[in-house]
């Protein structure tokens, strides 16, 4: 806890200089004097010197400030308490020891651990420095953010199970002796401290407390001239909202934004601002203003103050005291507990509290700055010492009351507020015992809850919640959960005070319960609609909230017999009062089956109702730890059976369960959506174990106590079905019978909950673990599911626990997820015979679909499909009359009845559900009596189910009983479904009969022989089925098999028919090379594999017929046809840099784009979805979207139309424009001819020939533009025209003739190119737009290459097809794109790339080798190249052969540059240890590094090893040649090698070589043309950048380039926690906890959605994380939120979507928001996929996609994260 940093006591600030110190020996000697009063010379030594000091309150000098405070009054007071230098005092105290509490406290947003094994509750927590030193770390931890206002529990013995210290705060950990962990003080400092703290803390309290604006206490004026200097002060409060408030205070100030924007921070973050300072007339004057401009319709007005300044001075130093007292209780336990007698002591014959008192009551008065220091003191202080604490709490309590009541008034979160200390206070067993027993807490937290509710109250003292404040609902949450806090832990032991106290406080809360019993009655609207949903949230929340607390006070009453029984008698009490109310009815009578019902006559139809009924409820849990304990058996002494009135008990949860059975059978429609509502949340999990369930164990009790046939005809008449069981002929409205129909089944229902559901401790012997078991099992029968989602469906116990881990394994096997998804458990096989159809758990929903998902399961096994319940568990004694109902007279009538309209098919009186219900209930009776005949002696068993089901209902002639009638079901054919239950139940009576018969000893009647008769039947049928069954089940299987040999045959036909469109789909699919081989056979096999020179191979132009995605119709691509274009989308990328420190230009208005850096910063990257348009097509259907964009202003487009973007039409992805689709041309090359220009075109010859046209180019263009010719060296070749026109010699053809729609769609496209590539405005006329185009042909290249290679795929062949088609296209168009530009302009930049190369076409402006990037540079001259053939007068171009020797002399050109480059930037590689190699390619390397070495004067180094140079060449260039080789094959065409269609790494290097024309030994190339190239050679290296860099004074770039990924990330979360918990904001001084984010591209921690950090970029306020991804990932950029655990993608300011994190806990899940805290480890393979989601450039298509699902972020403003 101490902090060692910081010298003095809360100073981070240096003491004053040296001689500000000595300037107050004076007064220090004066204090040092015994003999004076030093209260008086404190207050005296404070009125001077703290006006003088804070009189700045508008713009302090805060260290100003500081450096005059320690000097003037903290050193002087220091040296005084200490004795000594303070400095030295400290640091004695610092090496002492520690305390082995850790204390701290937490911020918003820090990280707190809770582990599941050890700790106490879920509310002890540890802090991210105890965690980790902890041995806690390897159990079940949660992580969880803080709201802040916690505090660490490291070293509290009383909140863990197991390893309550960390080893930082163990005894004896910094070396100390262990016994005593913490110095003693001496007597000096003791006696000192007893004298200074009461003044301190008096004048803290008096000065927080005070209230007077314009005075200060006499003690604090000297009598010097009062001033008339007043501040206008303003206060925070949570009304107002942020924008509101820096609106107010620019209309009354007059004030700038900023400066507004600064106050409103302020207020946020101190809790007030002085904001004008001036005379008092002034300041009122601005708090009038200020008022008048913040009050509106709906709000109040600010809360603003005028202080004199010297108060303002006096209550700030007041705070900087009290910090600096909170420092020092760090140093000592000495000094905390004189603190503590201090803070505790009341003043003798004064009527106010402690001081400790005073400063909790005045709280909810304070501001937020005030409120930190004060709780910062009682966490520093009280809660360190546990003697201490205890008498805090016991102040606290004696409060409670008037500080909740103040919270409830108050506006300020519950994080400020005293009362939220209450957490640690309650949860301390010890302490929580301490305030039960002595302070009766319990009763004071519940008298408090009434005491803040009576607003709520009706005339009939029941809660009513219309209309009520959702703000003050949430406040008095806070008392609710002080009563769970209160509960969380039982005792163990139990006092008679205890219990004394415990049942007062519980007979309070059953007030609580009696003003909720009944509350909000609702009546059925009959006629008319509701006009207004009535409020029902309010009520079923607070239902919500005490759930736990219910439950908690039952467990607590079940610890202690005597007290359980106390507690059940005065909860039965509370029950009748409720009860009795409105008796005064006459009893109406029922008649039915010989058994008569006397009751109230009550319609759940036409009379008041309610769904809350806690105190019945809590009685049935009371009543179930009766039967549980066994102390049921005591229960007479306590209640006597004439008090009981079991039917009164039972009446109002029947009532409840009966309004859910109407709201079913759609009787209360005109109520609307409240009751729906409120029925949905009874029986969900969140609220069913105090509603639902308890409602269903009521039913249980009043069917164990009452006559089983008069409970049923209570069923009867309040489910409103007395006259459907009576022989009454019912009406024929289709409506009305429906109706009877759902209630019917309801009943049933729930007769079969009552008598079925028995997995309930008490209900029956079955533990807890058996009770999740079951809800697992019957969850996991609807459906694989995974961890979270049975965690939601499982009900949650105090602790937040909710058993799953402990019985999980045993019943379910866990399957682990995949790369997208979650992981799943699936139930194992022999848990599935406990599946019981009528779970009373299941919604509707869930039933039939796990009825679905068995029946479906035992298909496929090839069983039968009876799904009968499992046997149930026994009843315990006080329940086991429960039964009785199933073998009583009204039960037999009700089975009877619905089978025999059934079986007489009255269509509309039954259903098949009813059906089912019925047989369940045989089933249930049949398995009874089974389980009793197994258990005991067959005289024994009263239970006789198969006697009155096989006896006759009446004596009618026509009379039938129950198995007759299962006889005659089985033929009923609308129930074929139900047919193989009915067989399982006949199978059942046959086997209760033989057990029956079995086990009589005594001479039984035997059966009738139609009956014996009539079982030998039951058996011949069931074999005549099953071999029935069989036969259908072969009969299927033939007709499968014709019909699937018919579809085989039918797909053949068509495959034949259709053999071209199949072949087509083939080809899209990226197997095109298939085509080409066939076709190529022909030609030479030697050349068919070679792209460049006299010897490349075909290049085929397969006929493309293409069908439009809009239209439907199918078109070839031509030439000379109308344009068609795939949807692409063109973005800024940095996907490959090499430099992330580079600052990107953010706009493009001066840039020349014509050189790529060897970095490669940033690039454009243009990617296609591979879908194809007509031009005419799309441009309709982008007008079309703008039309209706137009006309729907007011909804938010996930694309911006403005900049060209929209959706593609079929798969959605965004796109921002259209790649015409240029066909290829096919070329085939002579091989006469090639030779015989082969013999005169060598490499001199043809660089003499370009040199002598681009100068004949020059002398044209000179007259007009002189200043940017270049000087050309002229070599003395004559300028003759017969020279200027030898280029044409070698073989010309005429320009390729595009239609006028395709020559629009090349312009469209490259303008985006420019437009976006640029971030500059669309200009079609701009030189720079064919340099563009060029650029993102190149960079898209280089970014395939790039990715093919990260997933180790193969070159050739493995793309997909939107890659494919979309790389195909763009190549032909950057190749066809010249043909629209002036023919001039491409020659300039021809030129200029060729300076690069050629310097004799060297300009200023020409970059050196080195700062180049080479396949730009490539495909740039081979691009422009043909821009040198243009005639004035015709349209030429190369042809076929000059093509090959122009691509082959410009390849091989750039490749000796690019060897060059990398020979040069390998200079500095150290070798590795290596045997000394002498192969060719060795030893021409080293003949090369020596030429190199003459021509850098001796900079290169001679020594570098051959084989070092040689590999660094192979590896380096590798990157380049891939690149190369898409590049030539997409656009001439010509097959790749089958090498280049598998990975390997020597074959690749070879099949490289063959592919582009050029020796493995790549050296060669030099030799062969030395003469031309070494004086090339040698200006290269005489470049002063190359210079510079192999003299080491410039860093050049090394190939390969590193291939960049995402950066590490650790495997565990908590260290990301750790990192986040140390990142402190490099522009904000407070230690607020900021939202820190990471960002995954370069790996900086940037601090999100706060103020502090915005940038003002180009006008605009941006945020950190979209400032940042400006430059970082030119506007795309991935980020993780750190606290949250999510990851952000942000594409440039507006767009933005949250995306999984790529941490999962064990269970296979990812956990936002941390909500549930598991721990969480890194999944390699769903980071990749985010690799590739950046690498693929697929983040602008997520983020639309994710936009066009969720429009919910739309009120998220991106442009601030």
């Amino acid at each position: 806890m101490a902090d060692g940093g910081n010298r003095g006591v809360g100073a981070t600030a240096t003491r004053a200089a040296g001689g500000r110190v000595p300037a107050q020996s004076q007064e220090r000697a004066m204090w040092c004097d015994e003999r004076f009063d030093f209260q008086a010379t404190f207050l005296q030594c404070l009125a001077k010197h703290v006006p003088n000091i804070y009189s700045a309150e508008m713009d302090p000098l805060l260290e100003k400030q500081e450096e005059m405070v320690q000097a003037a009054i903290f050193y002087p007071l220091e040296c005084y308490l200490f004795g000594e230098d303070p400095d030295t005092f400290l640091e004695k105290l610092q090496q002492s020891g520690i305390s082995q509490l850790c204390g701290k406290v937490f911020k918003g947003g820090e990280t707190t651990y809770s582990c599941r094994d050890c700790a106490v509750d879920p509310t002890c927590v540890l802090c991210m420095d105890c965690f980790q030193n902890s041995i806690h770390r390897n159990h079940r931890y949660k992580m969880h953010s803080s709201t802040g206002g916690g505090f660490c529990d490291c070293g509290d013995t009383e909140a863990w199970k197991a390893g309550p210290v960390c080893t930082k705060h163990e005894p004896g950990a910094s070396g100390s002796p262990k016994e005593n962990s913490e110095c003693q003080l001496n007597e000096e400092v003791m006696e000192h401290s007893r004298r200074v703290f009461p003044s301190v803390i008096k004048y803290i309290v008096d000065m927080l407390i005070w209230e007077e604006e314009k005075e200060l206490p006499p003690e604090l004026t000297i009598s010097r001239e009062k001033v008339d200097s007043y501040y206008c002060v303003l206060f925070n409060d949570e009304h107002h909202s942020y924008d509101h408030v820096i609106y107010s205070l620019q209309r009354a100030l007059g004030c700038e934004l900023g400066e507004a924007q600064l106050h409103t921070t302020a207020i946020d973050k101190e809790g007030r601002r002085a904001v004008k300072a001036g005379h008092y007339a002034s300041c009122q004057e601005a708090k009038e203003e200020i008022k008048r401009h913040s009050e509106n319709v709906s709000q109040r007005p600010l809360h603003v103050e005028v202080l004199h300044a010297d108060v303002m001075a006096h209550q700030k130093f007041a705070l900087r005291l009290g910090s600096w007292l909170n420092k020092l209780m760090s140093y000592s336990s000495d000094f905390r507990k004189i603190f503590c007698q201090i803070c505790l002591k009341e003043e003798a014959g004064s009527e106010k509290p402690c001081f400790i008192s005073q400063l909790m009551l005045w709280d909810a008065k304070l501001h937020k700055g005030a409120r930190k220091v004060l709780h910062e003191l009682i966490f520093s202080s009280f809660f360190m010492e546990m003697d201490y604490k205890k008498h805090f709490a016991v102040e606290f309590v004696k409060y409670y009351k008037t500080l909740q009541k103040e919270y409830i008034s108050d506006d300020h979160d519950r994080v400020l507020s005293v009362t939220a200390l209450s957490v640690q206070i309650f949860t301390v067993p010890t302490l929580a015992r301490h305030l039960i027993e002595e302070q009766n807490v319990i009763t004071t937290i519940t008298e408090t809850l009434l005491e803040v509710l009576p607003e709520y109250l009706d005339k009939n003292d029941k809660f009513n919640f219309q209309g009520y404040s959702q703000d003050k609902l949430n406040r008095v949450y806070a008392v609710i959960y002080d009563l769970r806090y209160i509960l969380i832990s039982k005792p163990t032991v139990w006092t008679n005070r205890l219990r004394e106290r415990f049942l007062e406080g519980f007979v309070s809360f059953l007030r609580i319960l009696t003003c909720m019993q009944g509350m909000e009655e609702i009546k059925r609207q009959i006629g008319q609609h509701i006009e207004v949903d009535p409020d029902w949230e309010a009520a079923i929340a607070i239902q919500m909230q005490l759930k736990n607390i219910l439950l908690m006070f039952q467990e607590w009453c079940a610890c202690d017999e005597e007290l359980l029984l106390r507690a059940y008698k005065e909860c039965h009490k509370a029950v009748m009062r409720c009860s009795t109310n409105g008796r005064s009815r006459e009893k109406t009578v029922f008649h039915l089956c010989g058994h008569t019902l006397e009751s109230r006559p009550y319609r759940v139809s036409s009379d008041p109702v309610s769904i809350h009924l806690p105190l019945s409820r809590t009685l049935a849990g009371l009543h179930v730890q009766l039967s549980k304990t066994g102390t049921i058996s005591r229960l007479h002494e306590f209640v006597s059976p004439e008090e009981f009135q079991v039917e009164l008990l039972v009446e109002y949860p029947l009532r409840c369960l009966v309004l859910v059975a109407q709201v079913a059978a759609e009787m209360w429609r005109r109520n609307g959506l409240s009751l729906i509502s409120q029925v949905f949340y009874y029986q969900d999990v969140k609220c069913r174990e105090e509603m639902y369930d308890k409602d269903i164990i009521m039913l249980q009790i009043g069917a164990s106590l009452m006559d089983p046939n008069h409970f049923l005809l209570l069923l009867l008449q309040r489910y409103e079905l007395a006259d459907a069981f009576k022989k009454i002929k019912l009406t024929k409205d289709q409506d009305l019978i429906k109706q009877c129909n759902v209630l019917i089944e309801e009943m049933l229902q729930i007769i079969i909950y009552v008598v079925g559901e028995r997995y309930v401790p008490g209900v029956s012997n079955v533990t807890k673990e058996d009770v999740i078991m079951r809800e697992i099992i019957h969850l996991l029968c609807i459906e694989p599911m995974a961890h979270s989602a049975i965690t939601k469906s499982l009900p949650e116990n105090e602790n937040n626990e909710t058993g799953l881990e402990n019985v999980i394994d045993k019943v379910a096997t866990f399957k682990k997820p995949g790369v997208s998804g979650h992981g799943v458990y699936e139930l194992k096989d022999e848990c599935l015979k406990e599946f019981n159809m009528f779970f009373y758990h299941y919604t509707k929903t869930q039933h039939s679909k796990a009825e679905h998902t068995q029946k479906k399961r035992r298909k496929q096994e090839n069983r039968d499909e009876a799904l009968p319940p499992p046997p149930p568990p026994d009843f315990c004694p006080a329940f086991s009359n429960v039964v009785r109902i199933l073998n009583c007279d009204v039960m037999m009538h009700i089975l009877r009845t619905i089978l025999q309209r059934a079986v007489e098919l009255e269509t509309h009186l039954w259903t098949e559900a009813m059906i089912q219900m019925v047989l369940h209930l045989l089933s249930l009776g049949l398995l009874e009596e089974k389980q009793q005949l197994q258990k005991s002696p067959e005289e024994e068993v009263t239970f006789d189910f198969y006697h009155k089901a096989t006896r006759m209902g009446s004596s009618a002639l026509n009379a039938v009983n129950v198995l007759m009638l299962l006889e005659k079901l089985k033929r009923v054919p609308q129930l074929e479904a139900q047919k193989d239950t009915v067989i399982w139940i006949l199978q059942m009576f046959d086997t209760v009969k033989r057990m029956r018969e079995k086990s009589s000893l005594t001479a039984v009647v035997a059966p009738s022989g139609s009956e014996t008769a009539k079982g030998d039947e039951t058996q011949s049928t069931q074999d005549k089925e099953k071999a029935e069954r069989k036969r259908k089940a072969e009969a299927a299987r033939l007709h499968r098999q014709k019909i699937m040999a018919q579809m085989s045959a039918l797909q053949r036909n068509f495959i034949e028919t259709h053999k071209l469109l199949y072949e087509n789909t083939l080809e899209a699919q990226g197997k095109e090379d298939a085509i080409m081989e066939e076709e190529s056979l022909s030609s030479a096999i030697d050349y068919s594999r070679i792209a460049l020179g006299p010897k490349r191979g075909p290049s085929i132009a397969e006929k493309e017929v293409l069908t439009c995605i809009l239209c439907q119709e199918e078109q070839e691509v031509k030439l000379e046809s109308a344009a068609m274009v795939l949807s692409a989308c063109v973005q800024k990328s940095t996907a490959l840099t090499q430099n992330r420190s580079r600052i990107l230009e953010l706009s493009g208005d001066t840039v020349d784009p014509l050189f790529m850096h060897p970095d490669l910063p940033c690039g454009t990257h243009t990617g296609s979805c591979g879908h194809v348009m007509h031009a005419a097509c799309w441009q309709k259907y982008f007008e079309a979207m703008q039309l209706n964009f137009r006309q729907r202003l007011h909804v938010e487009q996930i694309f911006d139309l403005e900049n060209g973007e929209y959706l593609c039409p079929l798969c959605k992805s965004l796109c921002n424009t259209v790649i015409p689709i240029v066909p290829l041309q096919a070329q085939k090359i002579n091989s006469e001819d090639a030779e015989a220009v082969a013999q005169i075109l060598s490499l001199a010859r043809w660089l003499e020939t370009i040199i002598v046209r681009i100068s004949g180019y020059n002398v044209k263009n000179a007259k007009g533009d002189q200043q940017n010719a270049p000087a050309f060296v002229n070599k003395g070749l004559g300028n003759s025209a017969l020279e200027f026109h030898s280029i044409l010699s070698f073989g010309v053809q005429s320009s390729a003739k595009y239609s006028s729609s395709i020559k629009e769609m090349l312009i469209l496209f490259a303008t985006t190119i420019y437009r976006v590539g640029l971030k500059v405005a669309p200009n079609e006329a701009d030189y720079r737009i064919p340099i563009m185009t060029w650029s993102t042909c190149a960079f898209t290249i280089q970014c395939i290459e790039n990715l093919l290679e990260t997933e180790g795929k193969p070159l050739f062949g493995s793309l997909q097809n939107r890659q494919h088609s979309g790389l195909k296209a763009l190549v032909q168009f950057a190749a066809a794109q010249r043909t629209t530009s002036p023919q001039v302009l491409i020659q300039k930049h021809l030129i200029r790339l060729l300076g690069v190369l050629l310097p004799n076409f060297k300009t200023e402006d020409t970059p050196s080798l080195l700062e180049v990037d080479m396949f730009h540079i490539l495909v740039g001259v081979v691009l422009s190249f043909p821009s040198l053939y243009w005639e004035d007068a015709v349209d030429l171009q190369p042809s076929s052969i000059s093509s090959a020797y122009n691509h082959l002399y410009l390849f091989h050109l750039t490749t000796l540059a690019h060897i060059t480059q990398i020979v040069i930037s390998s200079a500095t590689e150290s070798p590795t240890a290596r045997s000394y190699d002498n192969s060719e390619e060795a030893c021409s390397a080293q003949a090369f590094c020596r030429e190199v070495c003459q021509y850098t004067s001796g900079c290169f180094s001679q020594d570098i090893p051959g084989w070092l140079v040689w590999d660094c060449v192979k590896k380096g260039i590798m990157p380049y040649l891939r690149c190369a080789a898409l590049f030539f094959h997409y656009l001439l065409g010509v097959s790749p090698p089958e090498e280049l269609l598998q990975v390997s790494e020597e074959g690749q290097f070879k099949a490289l070589c063959s592919y582009l024309s050029l020796p493995t030994n790549l050296f060669l190339l030099f030799q062969e043309y030395w003469d031309t190239v070494n004086p090339l050679l040698q200006r290269w290296c005489a470049d002063p950048v190359v210079l510079s860099c192999l003299k080491g004074k410039s860093a050049a770039i090394r190939y390969p380039r590193k291939r960049n990924s995402l950066i590490e990330l650790p495997e565990d979360y908590s260290c990301l926690l750790n990192q986040a918990s140390q990142f402190r904001c490099p522009r904000s001084s407070d230690d607020e906890q900021k939202h820190p984010v990471l960002c995954l591209f370069c790996g900086a921690m940037l601090c999100s959605q706060n103020t502090c950090c915005q940038e003002l970029v180009n006008g605009e306020e941006l945020g950190a994380c979209t400032s940042h991804a400006l430059q970082c990932g030119a506007g795309v950029c991935m980020f993780l939120k750190i606290r949250e655990c999510k990851v952000v993608l942000i594409e440039g300011k507006t767009r933005g979507c949250l995306y999984p994190a790529p941490y999962l806990d064990e269970y296979g899940e990812t956990d936002p928001g941390l909500k549930r805290g598991n721990p969480l480890h890194l999944c390699r393979e769903r980071y990749r996929k985010l690799h590739l989601l950046w690498q693929q450039h697929c983040i602008i298509e997520e983020i639309a996609r994710s936009q066009e699902t969720n429009q919910i972020f739309f009120g998220f403003n991106w442009q601030l994260l």
